[in-house]
């Protein structure tokens, strides 16, 4: 069943007269545009500035009732907070019953090393880890694969065996503390890694909470650290969400990222719509599974971007939740309400840091957590300042974390639910939000669904425009970046952090002892009982338990899995 779109919006290049032209003043608004508006223009023009949201969608001067809908119904269109369709948050309280929860997405060199700096983060007041993973680990290779040379550890935490996830988290119990993890081509075989590393600290699954990235559909679109082509991933993904709904009641087997489409490039409205569209696929694909919506559909999470632009982005976040709900309810039959409650965490704009006077990134990055919060996020990450040159200090890191403390502490805007409810402003993006995602919508469903639009290029088509565009109007400063194409100074150097190559020396020599002493006959048995399942329909998680029991490395399990599937390689956009 496919829904039928709200009325389509202005296009994002339309001009402002046209937009203006849709508008209905009332009387007074005349009034005030002839008598009082009209003269201070005529002695004080406004600034010659292109005035529009950094996804380039024109905004007016002024934003009255005469934007909104003839029929608009404030109760019926937004609602209140924890009622459908849950514009102004999925509970009732907010952040007056408890806070989001502060991550800070962490990971560098050896286990050993990030086990520190974890610890170190949950001693200064953060309330959940956020791991990431080195570019081997992403891409399914182990430490000492001729593939990984110069990689290891450098943008992540160099994880190859269950041995280093039980390292990992040495000292944190896993039941109390949520635990999320950016992972997405081999997520299935990490995530079998957490959960046996879970089991040697005696915790039971059914306790964990947290959430696994799992978003194979955004890595074709936007990221490409992809390794299996896309049906052989998808089946994966669907394994890992029917294992989740039976074992894992708490934990989130999947988190739908726009943060990457965004990063890549997209206006707010492709990374709603593509980002919506994504979990719409992942639904449609466990349903074919024989799997109940409501069984699933609960534990559903996302992850989006908070990006320059304040309000585009608090609209973003309030029209994601209405857009959810109703696709959930109409589209899909879900009964449960928590299947229609989008829950979602956010990171601030990795692609908006500077190289170029990095303290200007402590502002940007407070900016776009605070749209976060007012967009209602159920848990968040903040960028440290010095993200566009390396990975971050101690110090950077604590900055961060500070930064979401003084928002929660300090700011007032936790103290009452969505503010800025009710503001014609915001509430005009959210409309022309919810209708732009609709209308892609149904481009997409016209094509296939996502997998084929992946596949014939569109979501990369129109990202790349996008990007393009925003480009164009950096270079001819009709957008200006603070520090970069204005206002640029002598820079001063920032204290790095710098991973040398001893990271992989040090996970060679514990992989080359891990395969001196494990049972290599017990692997080899687990690792053929995993191909079989893989080239069967089998889910493939029991397996991969057994392989990460008996040692299996990530490099070995992949390789097993690469044999069955094969792998993929993009065809060039035209």
């Amino acid at each position: 069943m496919s829904l039928k779109a709200p009325p389509a919006p202005s296009q994002p290049a339309a001009n402002a007269a046209a937009a203006a032209a849709e508008r209905h003043p009332s009387e007074r608004e005349q009034a005030w545009q002839r008598d009082v508006l009209a003269p201070a223009l005529e002695k004080s023009p406004e600034r010659p500035a292109e005035f529009t949201t950094i996804s380039g969608r024109p905004v007016q001067r002024l934003y009255t009732a005469a934007d909104l809908p003839p029929d608009f119904d404030f109760e019926r269109d937004v609602g209140f907070p924890g009622q459908p369709p849950y514009v102004r948050g999925i509970h009732p309280t907010m952040y007056r019953g408890r806070l989001w929860t502060m991550r800070q997405f962490s990971g560098f060199a050896t286990p050993e090393q990030t086990n520190e700096r974890y610890r170190y983060l949950l001693s200064q007041g953060q309330s959940g880890l956020s791991v990431a993973f080195d570019l081997p680990t992403l891409m399914g290779y182990d430490s000492d694969h001729a593939a990984s040379e110069g990689e290891v550890g450098k943008c992540g935490v160099a994880i190859d065996s269950l041995e280093d996830m039980e390292t990992l988290f040495r000292g944190i119990r896993l039941d109390q503390v949520t635990t999320s993890m950016t992972i997405n081509s081999p997520a299935a075989p990490i995530w079998a890694m957490f959960l046996v590393a879970a089991e040697r600290q005696g915790v039971a699954w059914r306790q964990l909470a947290g959430t696994l990235q799992n978003d194979i559909l955004k890595e074709y679109i936007a990221q490409k650290e992809y390794i299996f082509p896309p049906g052989p991933s998808m089946r994966l993904v669907v394994d890992t969400i029917e294992f989740g709904a039976r074992e894992t009641p708490r934990f989130n087997p999947i988190s739908i990222s726009g943060y990457h489409i965004r990063e890549a490039g997209s206006t707010a409205l492709q990374e709603l719509a593509f980002t919506l569209r994504d979990g719409m696929e992942y639904v449609e694909w466990a349903l074919r599974r024989g799997l109940p919506v409501d069984a699933f559909a609960p534990r559903l999470s996302f992850f989006f971007n908070a990006h320059n632009d304040f309000f585009e982005e608090i609209a973003k976040y309030r029209a994601a939740r209405k857009i959810w709900h109703r696709v959930m309810t109409e589209r899909y039959g879900a009964r449960d309400a928590r299947s229609a409650m989008l829950r979602f965490h956010t990171q601030t704009a990795g692609v908006s840091l500077t190289a170029q006077q990095p303290y200007n990134n402590v502002a940007r990055t407070a900016i776009q957590a605070l749209a976060a919060v007012l967009g209602g996020t159920q848990s968040l990450h903040t960028n440290s300042l010095d993200e566009a040159l390396a990975l971050p200090t101690e110090h950077a890191a604590t900055i961060a974390l500070r930064t979401q403390q003084i928002i929660a502490h300090e700011s007032g805007v936790a103290n009452t639910v969505d503010p800025l409810g009710g503001s014609f402003f915001v509430e005009k993006l959210t409309l022309d939000m919810e209708q732009g995602a609709f209308a892609y919508f149904d481009r997409i469903d016209a094509m296939g669904g996502m997998v084929a639009a992946v596949e014939q290029g569109f979501p990369q088509r129109e990202i790349a425009d996008a990007s393009y565009r925003y480009q164009q109007a950096l270079e001819a400063k009709r957008k200006i970046m603070v520090g970069v194409n204005e206002f640029t100074a002598e820079e001063q150097p920032v204290p790095t952090l710098y991973i040398d190559e001893s990271v992989r020396e040090a996970q060679t020599a514990k992989l080359r002892a891990l395969r001196a002493r494990r049972d290599n006959g017990a692997v080899r048995r687990a690792l053929d009982a995993l191909k079989r399942a893989a080239a069967g329909d089998a889910n493939v998680m029991g397996p991969l338990l057994e392989s990460v029991r008996a040692y299996a490395t990530l490099g070995e399990i992949c390789d097993a899995l690469r044999e069955v599937f094969g792998t993929y390689e993009e065809s060039a956009l035209a």
